[in-house]
């Protein structure tokens, strides 16, 4: 467990931590611990900013989601431009993959990256805190769920092939109520954050399936979009008054 804890936090961060085992099950299983972390840092974020800015001001959250970016390398949001930019191309699987490999990110890419960065920042803004946390640990559990049993890796990707099916559908159930239960405490209304966790969650199923129709099965970026949109869908769920 320990080992898996630390190769999660080498994969999820610029934390240095030495991961003592490859990427792989374990990984990913305890990938929505980090989530945890990960959404406590911009909790944290948000409550330091909000001395400076006062409560509900925009650059709160804009804040949180920019210390989540540089402690995250960047890694998921660049996933989702480059998913976005293959699923806005033409062509047969091999074509959109290769323009998700180019690394160049095109006027789809760029919108998704805005819209993401500006939608996150504004729910972020306006949550308590507790709902941060619940929707940054939902774009992990997403990913714990993009990698279930029957989800194929796409030809050529090395990530997707380390990390596709690894996951039995008993982890994957078990993070799922967990990230709803958590939602309950999120919002004043205990039916709100369970909810919201749980249709960005569906919402984050749904894109993987378009990806595996599209692309023939996951690769790296596709889980760096499904952690964005997820984590999206979530805050803004929470962010419902």
């Amino acid at each position: 467990m320990i080992g898996s804890l630390a190769s999660a936090f080498a994969f999820g961060t610029v934390i240095p931590v030495r991961a003592r085992q490859p990427l792989g099950r374990g990984t990913l299983t305890a990938l929505p611990v980090v989530g945890v972390a990960l959404g406590g840092l911009a909790a944290g974020t948000t409550w330091v900013a909000a001395q400076a800015f006062g409560d509900g001001n925009a650059l709160t959250g804009i804040l949180a989601v920019a210390v989540l970016l540089l402690v995250t390398r960047g890694l998921h949001i660049d996933g989702l431009s480059d998913t976005v930019d293959g699923l806005g191309c033409y062509g047969p699987p091999e074509r959109a993959l290769a323009v998700m490999r180019d690394g160049t990110a095109g006027p789809f890419g760029v919108a998704a990256v805005v819209v993401t960065i500006l939608v996150q920042g504004l729910a972020f803004s306006t949550t308590s805190l507790v709902a941060i946390v619940v929707a940054v640990a939902a774009g992990r559990v997403a990913v714990v769920l993009a990698c279930r049993r029957s989800v194929p890796a796409a030809s050529g990707s090395s990530l997707g092939a380390q990390v596709a099916g690894t996951q039995p559908a008993w982890v994957v159930a078990g993070w799922i109520v967990a990230v709803a239960a958590a939602g309950a405490l999120a919002t004043p209304r205990p039916w709100q954050g369970p909810v919201a966790a749980l249709v960005a969650v569906a919402v984050a199923a749904w894109v993987v399936a378009h990806c595996v129709r599209r692309f023939g099965g996951i690769t790296g970026d596709v889980l760096g979009a499904v952690v964005e949109v997820s984590t999206t869908v979530a805050a803004l769920g929470l962010a419902v008054h």
